[in-house]
């Protein structure tokens, strides 16, 4: 700010902070010898990192967005800092959401506030916006509600069934939110059309506990075998008809190819 001139602009009291959030279980944390304690031997870390701290509004003397810090290694154990450590099991949605309420409420609370510090004889104001991206698969499925790996709805961020996206490997759209979430939970938990159990779990696609951590959709596994598959699909299909050795195979031959790879799959 000071080499633009800009320490004590009025447009300059104003930053935004952006903070990465993480959570996963660390596995097995038992000791090795003696009777355990009466609690999980298993553990749960929730870590966040801040990403970068950038001017809110500059006004028009800043034409495009100043960023005053970005971590260089967002991805480092270094940049990551943990904020609850809990023996519990990650599968376990009841105590993970008793434990980490205070987070999410706390996390809620932020939101809708600002910082305010005394910088170069200023107060400056910091905003503070979270994306819970550091989340693997299981994990989303269990802060955002959704039933386990196993489940029919296969994915975490549409509500495509395992058939559909066996079905359909190409176009896919991130549909699910974190409201949704919570509104179809509700519809599961008062069942308010009176339907059956199948019915029920056909309307509200999987959600079957409460979403307590809003996450932000990244590519996650599924995706990412989906896209993979069409990818090697295509590959498959022209290894099997050595089209390195052809110019321009007829649609036929193709057809052929793609024939003879399906039925050894």
């Amino acid at each position: 700010l000071r080499e633009r001139g800009l320490e004590d602009s009025p447009y300059t009291s104003s930053f935004s902070v952006m903070i990465k959030e993480s959570c996963d279980g660390m596995g097995d944390v038992s000791e090795k010898h003696g009777g355990g304690p009466p609690v999980p031997e298993k553990a749960v870390r929730f870590s966040f990192t801040v990403m970068s701290v950038s001017l809110a509004d500059g006004g028009e003397e800043v034409d495009e967005p100043l960023v005053i810090f970005q971590e260089p290694k967002p991805n480092s154990e270094l940049s990551c800092k943990p904020l609850c450590l809990m023996f519990v099991d990650e599968s376990d949605h009841e105590t993970l959401t008793a434990v980490l309420g205070p987070v999410a409420a706390e996390r809620n609370a932020m939101k809708c506030s600002r910082l305010i510090l005394s910088i170069g004889g200023l107060p400056r104001f910091f905003s503070f916006h979270f994306r819970g991206s550091g989340y693997d698969e299981k994990m989303v499925r269990d802060v955002e509600g959704l039933e386990a790996s196993g489940s029919t709805y296969v994915c975490t961020l549409c509500d495509s069934t395992r058939a559909e996206a066996s079905h359909n490997m190409v176009l896919h759209s991130v549909t699910r939110s974190h409201e949704e979430n919570l509104e179809r939970y509700e519809i599961w938990r008062t069942n308010p059309f009176s339907e059956s159990a199948d019915e029920l779990r056909n309307r509200v696609k999987g959600v079957s506990a409460k979403p307590f951590l809003e996450t932000q959709p990244t590519m996650d596994a599924l995706h990412c075998d989906i896209g993979n598959a069409t990818e090697f699909y295509k590959i498959f299909q022209d290894e099997i008809g050595e089209v390195f050795q052809k110019t321009n195979p007829t649609r036929e031959e193709r057809r052929s190819w793609r024939a003879a790879l399906d039925k050894q799959l």
